[in-house]
Protein backbone atom coordinates (compact mmCIF):
# COMPACT_ATOMS: atom_id res chain seq x y z
CA UNK A 1 0.00 0.00 0.00
CA UNK A 2 1.33 3.22 -1.18
CA UNK A 3 2.14 5.80 1.74
CA UNK A 4 1.53 9.57 0.78
CA UNK A 5 3.50 12.21 2.73
CA UNK A 6 1.23 14.99 3.67
CA UNK A 7 2.46 17.96 1.98
CA UNK A 8 1.95 20.35 5.41
CA UNK A 9 5.35 20.74 6.08
CA UNK A 10 6.29 19.23 9.90
CA UNK A 11 3.06 17.24 10.37
CA UNK A 12 5.69 14.19 10.66
CA UNK A 13 8.12 16.02 12.57
CA UNK A 14 8.43 15.70 16.35
CA UNK A 15 7.77 19.33 17.86
CA UNK A 16 11.46 19.10 18.92
CA UNK A 17 12.24 22.62 18.57
CA UNK A 18 15.61 24.01 20.64
CA UNK A 19 16.35 20.77 22.00
CA UNK A 20 20.35 20.95 20.90
CA UNK A 21 20.58 22.96 23.64
CA UNK A 22 22.29 25.35 20.56
CA UNK A 23 24.82 23.17 19.67
CA UNK A 24 25.21 21.71 16.49
CA UNK A 25 26.54 17.61 16.37
CA UNK A 26 30.38 18.10 16.81
CA UNK A 27 33.31 15.75 15.36
CA UNK A 28 33.67 12.80 17.97
CA UNK A 29 30.12 13.38 20.00
CA UNK A 30 28.66 10.83 17.65
CA UNK A 31 30.99 8.00 18.45
CA UNK A 32 31.78 9.51 22.12
CA UNK A 33 27.86 8.32 22.68
CA UNK A 34 27.98 5.12 21.07
CA UNK A 35 31.27 3.97 22.97
CA UNK A 36 29.27 5.21 26.41
CA UNK A 37 25.89 3.74 25.69
CA UNK A 38 27.68 0.52 24.79
CA UNK A 39 28.90 0.02 28.39
CA UNK A 40 26.07 1.85 30.12
CA UNK A 41 22.76 2.61 28.47
CA UNK A 42 22.06 5.31 31.67
CA UNK A 43 25.78 6.80 30.84
CA UNK A 44 24.40 10.04 29.81
CA UNK A 45 22.04 10.07 32.89
CA UNK A 46 25.10 9.52 35.67
CA UNK A 47 26.56 12.55 37.42
CA UNK A 48 29.75 11.96 36.43
CA UNK A 49 28.08 12.00 32.46
CA UNK A 50 30.71 15.32 31.61
CA UNK A 51 33.62 13.61 32.59
CA UNK A 52 32.97 10.15 30.42
CA UNK A 53 32.20 12.39 27.84
CA UNK A 54 34.75 14.79 28.17
CA UNK A 55 32.45 18.02 27.70
CA UNK A 56 30.95 20.48 29.78
CA UNK A 57 27.24 19.87 31.27
CA UNK A 58 24.93 21.50 28.80
CA UNK A 59 26.67 19.74 26.42
CA UNK A 60 25.35 16.07 27.25
CA UNK A 61 21.95 16.70 26.66
CA UNK A 62 22.55 18.10 22.96
CA UNK A 63 24.54 14.82 22.57
CA UNK A 64 21.83 12.73 23.75
CA UNK A 65 19.35 14.76 21.28
CA UNK A 66 21.68 14.43 18.17
CA UNK A 67 22.42 10.64 18.45
CA UNK A 68 18.72 10.48 18.59
CA UNK A 69 18.36 12.50 15.48
CA UNK A 70 20.75 10.51 13.41
CA UNK A 71 18.71 7.14 14.32
CA UNK A 72 22.09 6.56 15.97
CA UNK A 73 20.45 5.85 19.88
CA UNK A 74 16.90 5.16 21.04
CA UNK A 75 15.26 4.78 23.92
CA UNK A 76 14.77 1.89 26.25
CA UNK A 77 13.62 2.60 29.77
CA UNK A 78 15.33 5.21 31.32
CA UNK A 79 18.31 4.71 28.96
CA UNK A 80 19.22 4.97 25.56
CA UNK A 81 21.11 2.27 23.40
CA UNK A 82 22.75 2.15 20.41
CA UNK A 83 20.99 1.34 17.21
CA UNK A 84 21.66 -1.68 14.38
CA UNK A 85 22.24 1.60 12.41
CA UNK A 86 25.09 2.86 14.68
CA UNK A 87 26.80 -0.55 15.38
CA UNK A 88 27.03 -0.49 11.42
CA UNK A 89 28.02 2.50 11.40
CA UNK A 90 30.35 2.97 14.50
CA UNK A 91 31.57 -0.01 15.93
CA UNK A 92 35.82 0.31 16.45
CA UNK A 93 36.63 -2.88 14.52
CA UNK A 94 33.25 -3.61 12.19
CA UNK A 95 31.93 -0.23 11.65
CA UNK A 96 32.11 1.47 7.94
CA UNK A 97 33.20 4.67 9.04
CA UNK A 98 34.02 4.83 12.97
CA UNK A 99 35.24 8.55 13.23
CA UNK A 100 33.57 9.79 9.88
CA UNK A 101 36.64 10.00 7.82
CA UNK A 102 34.92 9.87 4.42
CA UNK A 103 32.56 13.02 2.90
CA UNK A 104 29.53 10.19 2.08
CA UNK A 105 29.23 9.25 5.84
CA UNK A 106 28.46 13.05 6.53
CA UNK A 107 25.94 13.20 3.42
CA UNK A 108 24.46 9.80 4.44
CA UNK A 109 23.96 10.81 8.34
CA UNK A 110 22.67 14.18 7.00
CA UNK A 111 19.80 12.01 4.79
CA UNK A 112 19.43 10.20 8.14
CA UNK A 113 18.45 13.39 10.11
CA UNK A 114 16.03 15.14 7.52
CA UNK A 115 14.19 11.86 6.21
CA UNK A 116 13.52 10.52 9.31
CA UNK A 117 10.10 9.24 9.34
CA UNK A 118 9.76 10.84 12.87
CA UNK A 119 11.92 14.08 12.13
CA UNK A 120 13.69 15.60 15.47
CA UNK A 121 14.59 18.83 13.91
CA UNK A 122 11.50 20.15 12.13
CA UNK A 123 13.59 23.55 11.36
CA UNK A 124 16.02 21.43 9.46
CA UNK A 125 13.27 19.12 7.50
CA UNK A 126 11.85 22.78 6.44
CA UNK A 127 14.49 24.53 5.05
CA UNK A 128 15.53 21.53 2.99
CA UNK A 129 12.01 19.91 1.97
CA UNK A 130 9.65 23.11 2.15
CA UNK A 131 11.50 26.33 2.03
CA UNK A 132 10.09 28.09 -1.00
CA UNK A 133 12.79 30.16 -1.28
CA UNK A 134 17.06 29.85 -1.72
CA UNK A 135 17.79 33.02 0.35
CA UNK A 136 15.75 34.49 2.69
CA UNK A 137 16.63 36.54 6.29
CA UNK A 138 16.69 34.67 9.41
CA UNK A 139 13.33 36.91 10.42
CA UNK A 140 11.55 35.83 7.17
CA UNK A 141 12.58 32.29 7.91
CA UNK A 142 11.68 32.44 11.57
CA UNK A 143 8.30 33.57 10.44
CA UNK A 144 7.17 30.79 8.16
CA UNK A 145 8.52 27.93 10.74
CA UNK A 146 6.46 29.78 13.28
CA UNK A 147 3.36 29.22 10.68
CA UNK A 148 4.63 25.98 10.01
CA UNK A 149 4.20 25.17 13.16
CA UNK A 150 1.23 26.37 13.92
CA UNK A 151 -0.71 24.35 10.51
CA UNK A 152 1.06 21.17 11.53
CA UNK A 153 -0.88 20.95 14.98
CA UNK A 154 2.06 22.34 17.02
CA UNK A 155 2.25 24.72 19.38
CA UNK A 156 4.10 27.62 18.31
CA UNK A 157 7.48 27.75 19.13
CA UNK A 158 8.35 31.13 21.23
CA UNK A 159 10.61 33.47 18.62
CA UNK A 160 13.95 33.11 20.88
CA UNK A 161 13.76 29.17 20.39
CA UNK A 162 13.00 29.15 16.87
CA UNK A 163 16.18 31.74 16.44
CA UNK A 164 18.33 29.15 18.20
CA UNK A 165 16.90 26.47 15.78
CA UNK A 166 18.27 28.60 12.74
CA UNK A 167 21.12 29.62 14.53
CA UNK A 168 22.42 26.30 15.24
CA UNK A 169 21.42 25.01 11.49
CA UNK A 170 23.41 28.17 10.05
CA UNK A 171 26.26 27.45 12.17
CA UNK A 172 26.10 23.46 11.57
CA UNK A 173 26.42 23.71 7.65
CA UNK A 174 27.56 27.25 6.08
CA UNK A 175 31.61 27.54 6.53
CA UNK A 176 32.85 30.44 8.16
CA UNK A 177 35.64 32.83 7.33
CA UNK A 178 39.10 31.19 7.12
CA UNK A 179 40.82 33.18 9.93
CA UNK A 180 43.14 31.37 12.22
CA UNK A 181 41.07 32.38 15.59
CA UNK A 182 38.35 30.40 12.96
CA UNK A 183 40.32 27.26 12.44
CA UNK A 184 38.88 25.18 15.56
CA UNK A 185 34.98 26.39 15.21
CA UNK A 186 35.88 25.01 11.38
CA UNK A 187 37.01 21.77 12.44
CA UNK A 188 34.86 21.08 15.01
CA UNK A 189 31.80 21.19 12.67
CA UNK A 190 31.98 18.45 10.29
CA UNK A 191 29.16 18.76 8.34
CA UNK A 192 30.09 22.27 6.90
CA UNK A 193 32.24 19.98 4.24
CA UNK A 194 29.11 19.40 2.64
CA UNK A 195 28.78 23.31 1.54
CA UNK A 196 25.13 22.88 2.07
CA UNK A 197 24.72 26.32 2.97
CA UNK A 198 26.13 29.75 1.72
CA UNK A 199 28.72 30.82 3.77
CA UNK A 200 28.01 33.88 6.33
CA UNK A 201 29.47 37.15 5.53
CA UNK A 202 33.02 37.56 7.54
CA UNK A 203 32.59 39.86 10.45
CA UNK A 204 33.74 42.88 9.35
CA UNK A 205 31.85 43.04 6.54
CA UNK A 206 28.70 45.88 6.35
CA UNK A 207 26.29 43.25 5.52
CA UNK A 208 24.35 41.81 8.29
CA UNK A 209 25.74 38.51 8.78
CA UNK A 210 22.85 37.48 11.27
CA UNK A 211 20.37 37.53 8.47
CA UNK A 212 20.90 35.91 5.33
CA UNK A 213 20.37 31.78 5.36
CA UNK A 214 21.26 30.73 1.74
CA UNK A 215 20.58 26.94 0.24
CA UNK A 216 23.02 25.75 -2.07
CA UNK A 217 20.39 24.10 -4.36
CA UNK A 218 23.31 22.44 -6.76
CA UNK A 219 25.43 21.52 -3.72
CA UNK A 220 23.92 17.94 -4.21
CA UNK A 221 26.08 17.06 -6.89
CA UNK A 222 29.22 16.73 -4.75
CA UNK A 223 27.08 14.04 -2.82
CA UNK A 224 28.30 10.38 -3.89
CA UNK A 225 26.45 8.29 -6.18
CA UNK A 226 25.82 5.35 -3.93
CA UNK A 227 24.26 7.42 -1.21
CA UNK A 228 22.20 9.72 -4.15
CA UNK A 229 20.90 5.76 -5.14
CA UNK A 230 20.70 4.83 -1.11
CA UNK A 231 18.58 7.91 -0.54
CA UNK A 232 16.15 7.32 -3.62
CA UNK A 233 15.28 4.07 -2.89
CA UNK A 234 14.74 4.80 0.98
CA UNK A 235 12.48 7.22 0.06
CA UNK A 236 10.78 4.83 -2.83
CA UNK A 237 10.55 2.54 0.19
CA UNK A 238 8.36 4.72 2.63
CA UNK A 239 6.63 6.91 -0.20
CA UNK A 240 5.49 4.11 -2.57
CA UNK A 241 5.85 0.93 -0.11
CA UNK A 242 8.05 -1.94 0.65
CA UNK A 243 7.26 -4.51 -2.28
CA UNK A 244 9.23 -4.69 -5.71
CA UNK A 245 7.74 -1.99 -8.01
CA UNK A 246 8.81 1.77 -9.16
CA UNK A 247 8.63 5.22 -8.74
CA UNK A 248 8.84 8.27 -10.82
CA UNK A 249 12.22 10.46 -11.56
CA UNK A 250 10.05 13.47 -11.21
CA UNK A 251 8.90 12.75 -7.89
CA UNK A 252 12.65 11.64 -6.79
CA UNK A 253 13.28 15.10 -7.68
CA UNK A 254 10.54 17.42 -6.49
CA UNK A 255 8.91 16.05 -3.50
CA UNK A 256 9.69 17.73 -0.40
CA UNK A 257 11.16 14.71 1.29
CA UNK A 258 13.09 12.97 -1.53
CA UNK A 259 16.54 13.40 -2.56
CA UNK A 260 16.23 15.40 -4.52
CA UNK A 261 15.16 18.56 -2.62
CA UNK A 262 17.03 17.01 0.76
CA UNK A 263 20.03 16.72 -0.58
CA UNK A 264 19.67 19.76 -2.69
CA UNK A 265 20.41 17.49 -5.63
CA UNK A 266 19.04 18.74 -9.00
CA UNK A 267 17.09 16.83 -11.48
CA UNK A 268 19.38 16.29 -14.01
CA UNK A 269 22.28 15.17 -11.40
CA UNK A 270 19.86 13.11 -9.98
CA UNK A 271 19.03 11.34 -13.77
CA UNK A 272 22.64 11.12 -14.22
CA UNK A 273 23.17 9.50 -11.35
CA UNK A 274 20.19 6.92 -11.16
CA UNK A 275 21.09 5.85 -14.72
CA UNK A 276 24.85 5.40 -13.43
CA UNK A 277 23.25 2.66 -11.16
CA UNK A 278 20.84 1.23 -12.81
CA UNK A 279 22.91 0.51 -15.47
CA UNK A 280 25.16 -1.41 -13.18
CA UNK A 281 22.66 -3.40 -11.27
CA UNK A 282 20.37 -5.98 -12.62
CA UNK A 283 18.02 -5.23 -9.63
CA UNK A 284 17.42 -1.48 -11.29
CA UNK A 285 16.61 -0.17 -14.38
CA UNK A 286 15.30 3.53 -15.41
CA UNK A 287 12.54 3.06 -17.96
CA UNK A 288 10.76 5.64 -19.83
CA UNK A 289 6.75 5.97 -20.36
CA UNK A 290 4.72 6.69 -23.25
CA UNK A 291 4.38 10.06 -22.57
CA UNK A 292 8.25 10.90 -21.83
CA UNK A 293 8.42 10.40 -17.99
CA UNK A 294 10.90 8.24 -16.40
CA UNK A 295 10.65 6.02 -13.74
CA UNK A 296 13.00 4.13 -11.23
CA UNK A 297 12.21 0.38 -11.22
CA UNK A 298 13.51 -2.14 -8.76
CA UNK A 299 12.89 -5.39 -9.08
CA UNK A 300 13.13 -6.57 -5.62
CA UNK A 301 12.25 -4.57 -2.01
CA UNK A 302 14.19 -1.02 -2.58
CA UNK A 303 14.93 -0.94 1.12
CA UNK A 304 17.06 -4.44 0.64
CA UNK A 305 18.31 -3.01 -3.01
CA UNK A 306 18.98 0.94 -0.91
CA UNK A 307 21.17 -0.93 1.70
CA UNK A 308 23.24 -3.28 -1.00
CA UNK A 309 23.71 0.36 -3.25
CA UNK A 310 25.87 1.28 -0.57
CA UNK A 311 28.56 -1.35 -1.23
CA UNK A 312 30.05 1.14 -3.81
CA UNK A 313 30.97 3.39 -0.34
CA UNK A 314 31.59 0.31 1.89
CA UNK A 315 32.50 -2.43 -0.21
CA UNK A 316 33.78 -4.91 2.78
CA UNK A 317 30.67 -4.42 5.07
CA UNK A 318 27.49 -6.04 5.19
CA UNK A 319 24.06 -4.34 3.89
CA UNK A 320 23.49 -1.26 5.80
CA UNK A 321 20.45 -0.68 7.94
CA UNK A 322 17.99 1.29 6.78
CA UNK A 323 15.03 1.32 9.24
CA UNK A 324 14.71 4.39 11.30
CA UNK A 325 14.53 2.81 15.34
CA UNK A 326 11.15 3.90 16.80
CA UNK A 327 10.50 6.96 18.69
CA UNK A 328 8.69 7.24 21.48
CA UNK A 329 8.79 10.99 21.81
CA UNK A 330 10.69 14.49 22.16
CA UNK A 331 11.12 13.86 26.04
CA UNK A 332 13.62 11.02 25.80
CA UNK A 333 16.67 12.01 27.14
CA UNK A 334 16.50 15.65 26.92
Amino acid sequence: MSRRYAPTPMVDCLPAFGRHRGYPPRYGWLRKVYDALRRDPTALRRPDATVLLGVGKSMVPSMAFWSQAFGLATRDGQGLVPTERAHWLLDEEAGADPYLELDATLWLLHWWLVSAEHCHVPTWRYLFGHSPLSRSSRTELQGRLAAAAETAGHKTPAPSVLASDIACLVTMYAPGDHTASNIEDELSNPFRILHLLDPEPPAGRTADRSHRVALRRAAGRRCPVPVQAYASLDFAARAVGPAAGSISLDRLASDPLGPGRLLLTGSADLRRTLHQVAARSADLAVVESGDGREALVYSRPPALVASEVLAGVYPALPPAPICAPAVEGPESMS
